[in-house]
């Protein structure tokens, strides 16, 4: 889900921020995912909820002619990352671990790199900070290239790497947002215990008041 913010945000400004409705397609459409995934409304709204109690969303309340509540992503301000960090990031999100060419390739339409070197350069930067942002994979049976993968949820929700191959071990621990559910990386549902979902559900009324809050003091109410 996140991802898909992100690349919306980067490919078309002009749509941005989405609709609940045109976050669902962003996280469903067939082009540029691995995996392809069918999520409900239902699933893409409890997700962007729970990654907004967070911080990593913001709800845009409907204004100048628009009649819908919009999302948007606070990844930038979060992690404090300009736009080629996040392309890197948001692909590697939907797509799973990949090579720094592959990487050039698939974040052209968010900016891109005009090299390779940049690309690598980059994703070391990630690799370097305090709290890792991606991870050097170690090469499987076969595989020619380093692959890279993100670092902003568990294992899980790493993936397959491109080739269909399932991806090692990240050679260090995930990074600031590990151990939390793969719904606000992906969009997919993740389990929890009763008290988790009792704690997230205070959360999401805790941030819902405040929205409602913010919106009576817009209104002069």
């Amino acid at each position: 889900m996140l991802g898909s913010l992100v690349e919306k945000e980067l490919t078309t400004p002009q749509q941005y921020p989405l609709t609940l409705n045109a976050l669902v397609l962003a996280c469903n459409q067939a082009s540029n995912r691995d995996p392809v995934v069918h999520y409900d409304e239902a699933t893409v709204e409890a997700a962007v909820t729970r990654a907004k109690s967070m911080g990593l969303v913001r709800f845009v309340h409907p204004s100048h002619g628009r009649s819908a509540l919009r999302y948007r992503h606070e990844l930038g301000e979060q992690l404090g990352l300009g736009e080629r960090p996040l392309a890197l990031l948001a692909v590697l999100m939907l797509r799973g671990p990949q090579t720094p060419g592959e990487l050039r390739v698939r974040t052209e339409r968010m900016g891109g790199f005009p090299d390779l070197a940049e690309v690598e350069a980059e994703l070391h930067a990630l690799a370097r900070r305090e709290e890792p942002l991606v991870a050097r994979l170690p090469r499987g049976p076969g595989q020619k290239e380093d692959r890279f993968c993100h670092l902003l949820g568990p294992p899980s929700a790493v993936g397959p790497s491109t080739d269909g191959t399932p991806a090692p071990e990240p050679t260090v621990p995930a990074g600031p947002l590990w151990g939390e559910p793969a719904s606000v990386v992906g969009g997919a549902p993740a389990g929890g215990t009763l008290a988790d979902e009792v704690a997230g559900l205070r959360d999401e009324v805790a941030a819902l008041r405040r929205d409602l809050d913010d919106l009576r003091a817009q209104l002069g109410a």
